[in-house]
């Protein structure tokens, strides 16, 4: 994971058979898990200092099979409030091709001062 810019992280991962699921493809589970990785490294380049953010809802619209390999998703901020983050991003196989969008809102959430 590396945060690539204000409001903007990638992840990637090398997907190998541990990945896979019984079809012979990338899990879907893995897909969720590199983009809500992206999206918390992202979301946290715009909250305020000493705040910390937590997936409130990612959705993943799987386009095309995720064959073994390597698999990037590059995320960037859509808007960031005072309480929610909204964030957006996509998934790549090593050729370049999408196989898979996302979208998700992150809480943003401020500890109680003592």
């Amino acid at each position: 994971m590396a945060v690539t810019g204000p409001g903007a992280a990638s992840a990637s991962v090398t997907a190998d058979q541990r990945h896979l699921n019984p079809n012979g493809v990338v899990h879907g589970a893995v897909l969720f898990a590199l983009a809500d990785t992206a999206m918390g490294a992202a979301a946290m380049t715009v909250v305020p200092d000493g705040s910390f953010c937590a997936s409130v809802e990612v959705h993943v619209r799987f386009l095309q099979p995720a064959l073994a390999g390597h698999l990037g998703c590059e995320v960037t901020v859509e808007r960031a409030g005072k309480r929610i983050v909204h964030l957006s991003g996509r998934i790549n196989d090593a050729n370049g091709a999408t196989v898979a969008t996302a979208t998700g809102t992150f809480a943003v959430i401020t500890p109680p001062q003592s």
